[in-house]
C-alpha cells in the first residue's frame, strides 16, 4: 500500500514551533488545493471513498483522529496526534476517517483540485477497479 507517515523538521525555540511545507522538501508533489476538516462531532466517520488520481499529504494540526485506509488487499488504522508528522496518501486508498477529537483540526494538500469524477465513493466498486487493475 503506498502510504508513508512523513516527519516534517519542526524549527523549536522559546516562542514556540514552526513546520514549513514545501513542493519536494516534505510534500512529494506540487500542492494545487488546500483545506481543512474541523468541528467534526463525536462519533461522526469521514471520508468513505477513494481517489482515482488525486494523491494527498494529511496533518492533524490540532488534536488527533483515526485514518483507515485499505489498498483492496490490505486495511491498515493509523493515528494521527503529531502536528510535525504528515501522512502521504497515494491514489486509489480507500479511507475512513474516525475518532476526531473535539479540538481536532485536519489540514489536507492536495496535488489536484476538486473533480468529483475523481472519487468512487462506493467500496465495492473500489474493490472491483482494484482487482482490475492487478
Amino acid at each position: 500500500m503506498n502510504i508513508k507517515l512523513i516527519p516534517l523538521q519542526n524549527h523549536c525555540d522559546d516562542r514556540g514551533a514552526l513546520v514549513a511545507l514545501e513542493h519536494d522538501e516534505n510534500i512529494p508533489f506540487e500542492i494545487k488545493r488546500v483545506y481543512y476538516i474541523f468541528n467534526t462531532l463525536a462519533g461522526v466517520i469521514r471520508g468513505y471513498h477513494a481517489h482515482k488520481k488525486l494523491k494527498q499529504f494529511v496533518i492533524v494540526v490540532s488534536g488527533s483522529c483515526d485514518f483507515t485506509l485499505d489498498d483492496g488487499n490490505e486495511r491498515v488504522t493509523i493515528s494521527l496526534n503529531n502536528p510535525a508528522q504528515g501522512l502521504y496518501i497515494d491514489s486509489c486508498i480507500w479511507r475512513e476517517m474516525a475518532n476526531f477529537t473535539e479540538d481536532c483540526v485536519l489540514l489536507v494538500l492536495a496535488d489536484n483540485i476538486y473533480d468529483e469524477n475523481d472519487y468512487i465513493r462506493d467500496y465495492s466498486e473500489f474493490l472491483v477497479k482494484m482487482k482490475n487493475e492487478k
